[in-house]
């Protein structure tokens, strides 16, 4: 079983920013294409970004595109979403998830079997 583990969510005012991390154990993210998703009450998972093994392409969903950054650290192990100009409706819980799977294919929560654990991310005045 793959372990990492989200963080760096909490309550941020409409406009702020948020840097979430995804720490990788047992295990080197190099191989895998990384997926951000997010949940919100009431909805289904969203995929809001994705980045290749090698790091040489990058998805973003309409929703998050111009906001938000993905990047990776093979040598740390992490991935990392900048999340900028934040709104309410950025509420949610945010996983990172990672797959083997084509890269075309990233951004549907289908395609992916390991998950980490959640971050929640509020964005209220």
């Amino acid at each position: 079983q793959l372990q990492f583990v989200e963080s760096g969510g909490g309550l941020v005012q409409p406009g702020g920013s948020l840097r979430l991390s995804c720490a990788a154990s047992g295990f080197t993210l190099d191989l895998y294409n990384i997926g951000w998703f997010r949940q919100a009450p009431g909805k289904e998972r969203e995929g809001i970004s994705c980045i290749s093994n090698s790091g040489d392409r990058i998805n973003y969903a309409d929703s998050v595109k111009g906001r938000f950054t993905i990047s990776r650290d093979n040598a740390q192990n992490t991935v990392v979403l900048q999340m900028n100009s934040l709104k309410p409706e950025d509420t949610a819980v945010y996983y990172c998830a990672v797959t083997k799977g084509l890269f075309s294919m990233c951004m549907l929560s289908s395609r992916y079997d390991n998950w980490g654990q959640g971050t929640q991310v509020t964005v209220s005045s």
